[in-house]
């Protein structure tokens, strides 16, 4: 197996952040819905992005890829409506989205890659 996969690095890095988010939102904000729904899309990039690399075959790589792109662009709009409701401040939104939108072009563009061979 390759040990320096960038999407998966990247991926399990923003879901270290995402949690530690959902923490802060919660103790220091007591905001309990809204974080909710962030970590559960911003964790499940990874862990989709996981699932892909085990996959049995290629359309089951670019299917689980399909979903943790999707859980992407899901953790986009929550830290975006976080960031509205004054939940989080304007660094805090801005970092987030950054690591959220390199993962996206990441995850786009391996998903080019595939629809090529598929």
């Amino acid at each position: 197996m390759k040990t320096n996969n960038v999407v998966r690095d990247k991926s399990y890095d923003f879901a270290m952040r995402i949690v530690k988010l959902y923490k802060y939102l919660c103790e220091e904000k007591k905001e309990y819905t809204l974080s909710k729904q962030l970590l559960r899309c911003g964790t499940s990039i990874g862990a989709n992005i996981e699932e892909a690399i085990g996959g049995q075959s290629n359309n089951d790589f670019f299917a689980k890829l399909t979903i943790a792109y999707k859980e992407a662009r899901e953790t986009h709009y929550w830290i975006r409506l976080l960031s509205d409701t004054d939940y989080l401040n304007n660094e805090q939104a801005i970092s987030m989205l950054n690591d959220v939108d390199e993962l996206l072009k990441i995850i786009g563009s391996i998903k080019k890659t595939m629809k090529l061979k598929l």
